[in-house]
């Protein structure tokens, strides 16, 4: 049955339609915000997925280049792979949900949401995000939302909930928050250096706006929700868990607390070698290969009480670490001799390299997708190798994740770093993990700020970045226990994994993915806070000792740039018919040049005179003739009466006249001149017809 429900979402009507298209999935929403329309549907197999231990959720976000008018620049002319964006905010989308699905769920859920209009003043990210979560609500899959989602600005200082274009443009943040009607449930932002107190207070003005909505998905859900369907549950065996939590919790205790993570993983393993042996004993090898599943997640389950409850109750770390305490950091640069710069950045058994390369404008990324933005100066590309976690597994190029974790670096970054027309260079980042024990996107942060100012690029400030961690009482939200720089083990066991990246001025970047059903403010403030002073210790006891700014000098083999500004209408003439100008200075000189549509010029060479050679062409050919102006060109041909001279202005000829050559009488302008001679001339005088007349005699 159709049905429209219509509210208003920060000052704008938002419109939800069902029950028109798309009848035989489990949910589906149609939501209209402006003119922006995207539509979601989420539908859930019958059966649960056999053999895994998580929650098998898909969540695809699809951009058709047809929602803005565009035809697909591919040789296919269709939609290919999604872009980085699109795949950045279908994790946006799964993050907070993923906590609200029952933890014994094991049946495929698939959310689909189809970008097929778009009004740029009208985020279609976020009618994304809303349409999931009402898709889900209203549907018969089992989901403990609504969610709901903004996106928030910072203008002039006032805080702006779901801007406009043209305020994005102006804003100093980029923040998306999402959450229950109760809590804060996702967290994603890009800002150029807020404060702690700034940034929470944009949380909490973001989440009234959530709070009604979530109410407006609930009725929604009341008024035409289908009832949950029944699942199988996958919960532990109680009995088996029963069985290995009261012969081995102790062993399990003693066998988790250690500094290095290879040997508690053969503890670990030793351990459920010891448990399985003990259970088959007890109960029989029947038994024993009946439960073999069970067996496993429960000694997993046992493990990640273990962890919490020391961390809860005892206030210990595994690797004996206090509460707030940092692992051990190093960091060093220049490690690779012919990179134009690199750095490595270590923290406990997390280690990354960065490494950074300087090019051309022209080679800046060109993205083809729905928004305004059609290139990007700053790549920051991320690589987790399974080699950086003791795995032999091929590499097949970046995920989600990866792709999620660049992403987060490069907002972390681009605040800093220098303007086009101070810096016109385009820079690419790319972060190697070589070792992986948590923090990895935040050790990235550090070791490719270093990379940068060993490069020579000119950020205002230095970033580092940090992650906190969340152990909780599930039976009161507001008793918790925070960690500082949380490694992986404390992330997958932990409630939250809380990163941001900084200067010591304030928050450049901000991902939050938490396992419970959201965080309060007070834990959001206090984790700020955590990572704030660890923001600090870092930047000041670790990095700044090894780089104290950014180098004055790129390295030698960086391309070196100098640049001029030429009239626009000059431009065609620089480059010449059929690129014939701009082709005969690269082939004399070596260089390489980039021209922007409003005249700047851009040469770039590692070889400074060559630079400067090209520059002057480039120059002279822009140079508008004028009278009594002085150049220096070619004989181009020879007459009876003269001789027609390249200006090297853009092609422009004149004449010399066979009069004008020298003050001695000449016969023939062959006995003076031939095609192909350099000679100075000054222009005597341009006719209407636009004509020169040059002179050589007059020239003293």
């Amino acid at each position: 049955m159709f049905k429209t429900f219509e509210t208003e979402f920060a000052g704008r009507k938002l419109v939800f339609e069902t029950g028109k298209m798309a009848g035989l999935a489990n949910g589906s929403v149609l939501v209209r915000y402006g003119d922006t329309v995207v539509m979601v549907n989420v539908t859930a197999s019958k059966e649960p997925r056999d053999g895994i231990d998580f929650f098998p959720l898909s969540v695809d976000y699809e951009e058709k280049l047809y929602a803005v008018g565009k035809i697909p620049g591919s040789f296919q002319k269709r939609e290919g792979k999604p872009a980085d964006k699109a795949i950045l905010t279908s994790r946006a989308i799964d993050r907070p949900l993923r906590p609200l699905f029952p933890k014994d769920f094991r049946n495929d859920v698939v959310v689909v949401a189809t970008v097929l209009s778009v009004e740029q003043d009208n985020s279609p990210e976020v009618a994304a995000m809303i349409g999931a979560s009402a898709a889900l609500s209203i549907s018969d899959i089992p989901f403990g939302g609504p969610t709901a989602a903004v996106n928030v600005g910072i203008v002039d200082g006032k805080i702006i909930i779901n801007p406009t274009e043209a305020e994005r443009e102006k804003s100093d943040l980029n923040l998306t928050v999402a959450g229950t009607e109760e809590k804060i449930a996702m967290i994603e932002a890009g800002a150029n250096e807020i404060p702690d107190d700034l940034m929470l207070q944009a949380i909490k003005e973001g989440h009234e706006e959530i709070k009604k909505m979530c109410q407006f998905i609930q009725k929604m859900k009341d008024e035409i929700g289908k009832p949950k369907f029944e699942y199988k549950s996958f919960e532990v065996d109680h009995e088996v868990y029963e069985y290995i939590a009261e012969n081995f919790t102790d062993e399990m205790k003693e066998k988790v607390q250690e500094v290095d993570k290879d040997t508690r993983d053969n503890n670990i393993a030793e351990l459920s070698d010891k448990i399985a042996e003990s259970y088959g004993e007890k109960f029989g090898e029947e038994a024993l290969e009946e439960h073999k599943t069970d067996i496993a997640e429960a000694i997993y389950k046992l493990e990640k009480k273990c962890v919490r409850d020391m961390i809860f109750y005892e206030h210990k770390r595994v690797d004996g670490r206090k509460l707030d305490e940092i692992r051990p950091l190093s960091c060093e640069i220049d490690l690779l001799p012919r990179v134009h710069g690199s750095a490595l950045f270590t923290r406990g058994q997390t280690q990354v390299l960065s490494v950074t390369t300087l090019g051309m404008i022209s080679e800046e990324q060109t993205l083809d997708g729905i928004d305004t933005e059609e290139s990007k100066r700053y790549m920051h590309q991320y690589n987790f190798p399974s080699y950086s976690v003791g795995e032999a597994k091929p590499s097949r190029g970046p995920g989600r994740r990866e792709i999620g974790h660049g992403a987060l670096a490069e907002k972390a970054l681009v605040p800093v770093l220098p303007s086009k027309e101070e810096f016109p260079y385009a820079i690419r980042v790319v972060s190697e993990v070589l070792s992986s024990n948590g923090s990895t996107s935040q050790a990235s942060i550090c070791g490719s700020t270093l990379s940068l100012m060993s490069a020579g690029v000119p950020i205002k400030r230095p970033v580092a970045g940090i992650s906190t961690g969340l152990v909780t009482n599930p039976e009161d939200e507001n008793d918790y226990v925070m960690l500082t720089d949380i490694q992986g083990l404390e992330d997958f066991f932990g409630d939250m994994d809380f990163k941001v990246g900084g200067t010591e001025k304030g928050i450049t970047a901000i991902q939050v993915d938490i396992k419970v059903d959201g965080l309060s403010y007070a834990v959001i403030k206090e984790a700020f806070e955590r990572t704030r002073i660890a923001r600090k210790y870092i930047l000041e006891n670790v990095m700044l000792p090894v780089i104290s700014e950014p180098r004055q000098e790129i390295s030698k083999y960086a391309p070196r740039i100098v640049s001029t500004t030429i009239k626009v209408d000059k431009i065609k003439d620089v480059i010449g018919p059929g690129g014939k100008m701009i082709n005969k200075i690269i082939e004399e000189t070596g260089v390489k040049i980039d021209i922007e549509e409003n005249g700047q010029v851009f040469i770039y060479s590692t070889d400074q005179e060559k630079a400067i050679q090209a520059l002057e062409m480039v120059e002279d050919i822009a140079r508008d003739v004028e009278i009594d102006g002085i150049y220096y060109g070619e004989v181009t041909r020879i007459m009876n009466f003269g001789a027609f001279v390249d200006l090297g202005c853009g092609g422009k000829e004149g004449l010399l006249h066979i009069s004008k050559i020298s003050k001695e009488r000449i016969k023939n302008v062959e006995d003076v001149l031939h095609v192909g001679d350099k000679v100075t001339v000054k222009v005597t005088d341009i006719d209407e017809q636009g004509r020169i007349n040059l002179t050589m005699k007059d020239l003293t």
